[in-house]
């Protein structure tokens, strides 16, 4: 019997709906999706393996300026996807300006391998708009193949995923066929509890914050978890934080249940805030909380 692998990289602006793209396709809850941007700030691999199949996806942060260091890291994740695919989905949506990132969107048309160019959210369009957008972005990816659909609604996913198969190459697998993604619990720990920050506070508090594990035994039922949450600010670790331990304890227990959906087991979370005024500036910093995209 044949067999077909091959990397299968998402690209395109910040909240076009990657992540839930990817989620839909992977069938697992692996990359954060909530409604603010700039929420993957990694490479993020799902698998997804069948007998004769494996589709390595790839979710990346959205294509952005870079006004910092994090954020120069984040382009060159989502630059270095550019690189290794067998596939390139690139997401967009009925609302976005097709002229954004230039720059990016001609590296995507100089390439060899195949584009599928995604449409999403066609829930929020009519058929007429709908048409007019597929005009707008076929004379600026003339080679890509154009899919409309929904991820937040599944419409358009299988038909996605049939077509991924049709054109993988052919190919033995690169991973275990029991593996789901590329990265370890902790990795997953720190996304969940981030996860939770990013729904819970606002303004800038989000996009200060990185957390690290630094603690993670397991047993046959249970897990016990130390975090630190770091922030650039001591009037942000007040806000984490927040009044008599209240805001933290939330994020504390919010955390905890999606542990527990996401391991199956008995989660015990204790997280601490600090401050470390320089994290998203420091190349060291960076590279100890994961952003090397090399």
């Amino acid at each position: 019997m044949t067999h077909k692998a091959g990397f299968v990289n998402i690209v395109g602006n910040p909240n076009v709906g990657k992540s839930t793209l990817m989620n839909q396709l992977v069938g697992e809850r692996i990359s954060i999706a909530t409604f603010k941007a700039q929420t993957t700030r990694h490479r993020i691999m799902g698998i997804v393996n069948t007998d004769d199949c494996q589709i390595v996806f790839s979710d990346t942060p959205g294509v952005l300026k870079p006004n910092y260091k994090m954020q120069e890291m984040m382009l060159a994740f989502s630059e270095s996807a550019l690189k290794d695919a067998d596939i390139l989905l690139y997401v967009t949506d009925v609302v976005e300006n097709p002229e954004k990132n230039l720059d990016f969107l001609d590296k995507v048309r100089k390439m060899a391998i195949p584009v599928l160019l995604l449409i999403n959210k066609i829930d929020e369009s009519d058929q007429k708009t709908l048409g007019d957008i597929v005009a707008r972005w076929h004379a600026l990816l003339p080679n890509a193949e154009i899919l409309p659909l929904s991820a937040k609604n599944k419409f358009g996913v299988d038909i996605l995923l049939k077509r991924i198969k049709e054109l993988l190459p052919e190919s033995p697998a690169y991973f275990d066929k029991e593996q789901l993604t590329d990265k370890p619990a902790r990795f997953f720990v720190s996304e969940i509890i981030r996860e939770k920050i990013l729904l819970y506070y606002d303004k800038e508090i989000p996009y200060s914050v990185e957390v690290r594990v630094e603690r993670f035994k397991e047993d046959d039922t249970k897990i016990h978890v130390n975090a630190i949450i770091y922030v650039e600010r001591d009037s942000q670790k007040g806000i984490i934080i927040g009044h008599q331990g209240v805001a933290l304890k939330k994020v504390n227990t919010e955390s905890r249940k999606t542990l527990e959906r996401f391991f199956g087991k008995k989660i015990f979370l204790e997280t601490f805030v600090k401050v470390d005024k320089d994290w998203r500036s420091s190349q060291r910093e960076l590279d100890n909380f994961g952003y090397n995209p090399t």
